[in-house]
C-alpha cells in the first residue's frame, strides 16, 4: 500500500509518494526564527531550506537542488553503501558588525544534508554533478531495461 506524503518545505505541497527519501529533517526545528528555540538548533534548520526536485527520465534521474551562495567548494555529493546519494554542505553565518542593526533574518546558516535511496536501475558508478548559479544538478544514468528476447520455434510436421 503507498501512501501520500505531502512535502513540508516551502509551503509546497505535493502528493507524491516517494519511497526512496530519506531526509534528515526534525519538524521541531521547522521555524528557523522561533524565539523559544537556542540558535544551536536554529542553525540545523537550514537542513529545510536545500530544496531538491527529482524527476526521472527514459534515461536517468535527475535531482536538482537550490543551494542559493553557495559555491561548489560548500557542498559535498557523496553515494554510500546501499545506493544512497547524499547531498550535503554548510551554508557559512553572516559575519556580524558590532554597530549593525538588523532588522528582518530569514536566509538561514548551518550545516544541510539530504538523502535519498536511488533505485536498483540507478548506475551508481557513472554519476556526474555540476552546479551552475546556486543550482546542483545530480545525473544518475539508468540501466537499460532488458527486454525479453524472442525466439521463434519452427513447428515441425
Amino acid at each position: 500500500m503507498s501512501q501520500l506524503i505531502p512535502s513540508l518545505f516551502g509551503g509546497r505541497r505535493t502528493n507524491v509518494f516517494d519511497p526512496f527519501s530519506l531526509d534528515v529533517w526534525d519538524p521541531l526545528f521547522s521555524s528557523a526564527l522561533a524565539n523559544n528555540v537556542p540558535s544551536s538548533a536554529r542553525e540545523t534548520s537550514a537542513i529545510a531550506n536545500a530544496r531538491i526536485d527529482w524527476k526521472e527520465t527514459p534515461q536517468a534521474h535527475v535531482i536538482k537542488a537550490d543551494l542559493p551562495g553557495l559555491k561548489k567548494e560548500q557542498v559535498k555529493v557523496e553515494v554510500e553503501e546501499g545506493r544512497v546519494l547524499q547531498i550535503s554542505g554548510e551554508r557559512s553565518k553572516e559575519e556580524e558588525e558590532k554597530n549593525d542593526k538588523w532588522h528582518r533574518i530569514e536566509r538561514s546558516s548551518g550545516k544541510f544534508m539530504r538523502r535519498f535511496r536511488l533505485p536498483e536501475n540507478a548506475m551508481m558508478d557513472q554519476i556526474k554533478a555540476s552546479m551552475e548559479d546556486g543550482v546542483l544538478t545530480v545525473t544518475v544514468p539508468k540501466k537499460e531495461d532488458k527486454k525479453p528476447q524472442v525466439k521463434t520455434i519452427d513447428i515441425s510436421g
